[in-house]
């Protein structure tokens, strides 16, 4: 008999992560201090993805409790370590990785984080940068036929991304990460953002926790995820995800989509049954295929599993055991 099967149908747990109701949770925020304000979490928020001062509450003042306590070990054993080598003191960034598919909320989530993580004493310089900047440009995508499959993990220039983060990783000062614009939906020439020896570095994306290659001759292929300290994976069901995405784009027809700049100028005239048959289409082509395909198969490679409702919030929690 499988033995998988076996401890099942004993009873027993052989799940690498430790479940948490929302309740439970929250318990662990302990006398965690809330240091952001209603006005803080409006600046944070992303369109079509509230969040509450109960939610920043419950859910993210524990895990940023969490995130200092093991930030704090880790720069620990990074001195023991430079004690061992007999190396000078440096500092090395800690870096959480944040993923999950098209419209579930990493974005807030980063930022929350970013905004929880900067006012703790002894982690005052937290980054963050997003892969957007690191896809390939539309003209290359439209040349490789790949502007289908924009946000997969072949759209993106791995070999940028794994410099970037070897670069931080290494605690080399003034590192460069390209830019994207959500207007033009392409990355912008000659543009970039400066990550300078950070404390920690928050590096938001669909397809960050893709596990590197293998080769056949063990030689080593790294990939994103390899430079991670921590890493959360946002998770909602598809039906919700669908409901969120359409929702955001119709929305967006009434603002960002009117912009003459804007790369979906065309579907801001749209009907509204026109529009939403479009968004449908998008959504099940390219970001449920995606879902399926890359993202949803790497939530088991995450530190902790953030699971959405309906309403946006966050109801079960799942943190890997050490």
């Amino acid at each position: 008999m499988d033995e998988r099967v076996a401890l099942r149908r004993t009873g027993g747990d052989i799940s690498p992560y430790r479940h948490f109701t929302r309740t439970e949770w929250a318990a662990l925020r302990a006398d965690t201090p809330l240091t952001l304000t209603i006005e803080d979490l409006t600046k944070l928020q992303s369109i079509n993805d509230p969040i509450s001062v109960e939610e920043v509450i419950a859910i993210y003042l524990p895990l940023s409790r969490l995130l200092a306590l093991y930030v704090a070990a880790t720069q620990g054993l990074f001195k023991a370590t430079q004690r061992f080598l007999g190396a000078e003191d440096g500092k090395v960034p800690y870096i959480i990785g944040v993923a999950g598919s098209v419209a579930v909320g990493k974005s807030t989530t980063a930022r929350v984080l970013q905004a929880l993580l900067s006012r703790w004493p002894n982690t005052p310089k937290v980054q963050l940068v997003t892969t957007d900047g690191f896809l390939y440009p539309n003209a290359v995508l439209e040349r490789e036929g790949l502007m289908e499959k924009k946000g997969f993990p072949e759209s993106y220039d791995q070999n940028a991304l794994i410099r970037f983060l070897s670069d931080v990783k290494a605690g080399q000062p003034r590192v460069e990460a390209p830019v994207y614009s959500h207007l033009t939906y392409d990355v912008i020439a000659d543009e970039s953002v400066v990550v300078d020896r950070p404390d920690i570095l928050i590096f938001e994306g669909v397809n960050v926790l893709q596990p590197s290659r293998l080769s056949r001759d063990a030689s080593e292929i790294p990939f994103v995820s390899d430079f991670f300290d921590f890493s959360v994976y946002l998770h909602a069901e598809d039906p919700v995800l669908e409901r969120w995405y359409i929702d955001r784009f119709m929305r967006l027809r009434q603002t960002a989509f009117r912009d003459p700049k804007s790369y979906f100028r065309k579907y801001a005239d749209l009907s509204d049954a026109e529009a939403m048959s479009v968004a449908r289409s998008i959504w099940a082509r390219i970001n449920l295929r995606n879902l399926h395909e890359n993202i949803f198969p790497t939530r088991a490679r995450a530190s902790l599993v953030l699971t959405k409702g309906e309403t946006h919030k966050i109801e079960r929690v799942a943190l890997r055991k050490l």
